[in-house]
């Protein structure tokens, strides 16, 4: 049964488009050229503003406004931009990442040679915005490669797209880079006040600052005098994972968060008979092996009572003789302080990939304040996590919102006023 199409717009090879938009080839609205090669070697400090690739991917959304790359290769040599040129990888990892489509708003803009450069009158913000949305899966289609994908403008010069007219364009542009620009600020804010704690964290954890009232000098305690640590799930298959009712800890959970993620949980059979370590409140979990030495021994702590919960066979567990030396809401920041990782990335062993005994962490000693103490400061810490994750759910809010209505101005499904 056909979809019913309402009044002003009309069915087209690219789908149901406002009646005043029209189909056309790219190649017919574009010129296509390449861009010249930049290496590693040829940047510098001052010279020709440039863009190399794979800054697409890195630094730059749909427009391109300030440049953060120099080149001291001599102007000659170079391809260089005119304002409202659309730059797209030619050549990436995988056939969707290379369907990143940026526009440049300056001229002489040196552009690398694994660029396709896409000049038109037509207004560039709005056809990256389209390419990248619209198109990006049928531009991911026609890319070519396995391990290295490539994307040649003899491709794109025959991907169909629809137009609204130009004025439409500018507008439509206008709307998605006040969204952007929103984004923009409220991550500033999101790295603003993750620096902010970073250093707050360095200063509290180190005794650097203390609170008033608390004068007295930190205790040495070797970790395994005031706990002891137990292993991860041992025996396990690949079938085993996936089915029953048990749940365990993934090895992402620890490396990512200082604090376990109960909605992260994945499901694990566990027989009667089996002999597993159970997890429980307070325990305190490392993992054990990583490809560089500062990666090694990330740690999280399980801060809520679980049931029926194991370990990865991965990461080791730790757990607290009692709380009376060492908080746990305290150990979720203390073991990710800046002098405790640099401790701990000095015990790795290894050459290409590194590993951490659990043997060597027992005998690591450490420095703790008094209980009060430490729950003061694990007090103050959580209280700019939480202004910290308040920060980045605004900024997941902004970026659903700016993903559903670019698809409805992009495609027509909404008309802006001109």
């Amino acid at each position: 049964m056909n979809k019913e199409i309402k009044q002003g717009y009309k069915q087209t090879k690219v789908g149901i488009i406002p009646e005043d938009w029209k189909v056309v080839k790219l190649g017919n609205i574009c010129k296509f050229y390449k861009g010249k090669g930049i290496s590693k070697e040829n940047l510098s400090e001052e010279g020709i503003p440039c863009i190399r690739y794979g800054e697409l991917y890195t630094t730059y959304n749909e427009k391109i406004d300030n440049i953060f790359s120099k080149t001291n290769v001599d102007i000659k040599e170079l391809f260089l931009s005119k304002s409202n040129d659309i730059i797209i990888p030619a050549s990436g990892e995988t056939a969707i990442d290379i369907a990143t489509a940026s526009c440049v708003l300056h001229d002489n803009i040196a552009l690398s040679g694994d660029l396709n450069v896409i000049r038109t009158k037509e207004n560039g913000i709005f056809l990256s915005y389209y390419l990248n949305v619209v198109a990006k899966h049928r531009i991911a289609s026609i890319a070519q490669g396995v391990s290295v994908v490539h994307l040649y403008s003899s491709q794109l010069e025959n991907l169909f797209l629809s137009l609204p007219p130009i004025k439409e364009q500018e507008k439509i542009a206008e709307i998605l880079t006040t969204w952007d620009e929103a984004i923009t600020k409220q991550t500033e804010l999101l790295r603003a006040k993750e620096l902010q704690k970073k250093a707050l964290m360095q200063k509290l954890l180190s005794g650097e600052v203390r609170f008033d009232g608390f004068s007295d000098k930190w205790e040495e305690v070797r970790l395994g005098e005031i706990g002891n640590s137990f292993n991860g799930l041992s025996g396990k298959t690949g079938e085993d994972f996936g089915i029953g009712e048990a749940k365990y800890i993934t090895y992402k959970n620890i490396f990512n968060y200082s604090k376990i993620k109960l909605d992260i949980f994945e499901n694990v059979q566990i027989s009667n008979d089996e002999k597993q370590n159970l997890v429980q409140f307070g325990d305190i979990f490392f993992t054990v092996s990583s490809e560089t030495p500062e990666e090694v021994g990330m740690s999280s702590v399980l801060l809520d009572n679980v049931s029926n919960t194991y370990l990865n066979s991965f990461c080791f567990g730790y757990r607290l003789n009692n709380f009376n030396t060492l908080d746990p809401y305290f150990a979720r920041f203390y073991f990710r302080s800046f002098q405790m990782r640099d401790k701990i990335s000095r015990l790795a062993q290894g050459s290409t990939r590194f590993n951490l005994s659990k043997n060597e962490i027992m005998k690591l000693k450490i420095k703790l304040p008094s209980l009060p103490e430490q729950q003061k400061i694990a007090e103050v810490l959580s209280l700019a996590d939480d202004e910290i994750n308040l920060l980045r759910n605004e900024l997941e809010e902004l970026k659903l919102q700016k993903k559903a209505l670019m698809q409805k101005l992009l495609t027509g499904q909404v008309r802006v006023k001109v």
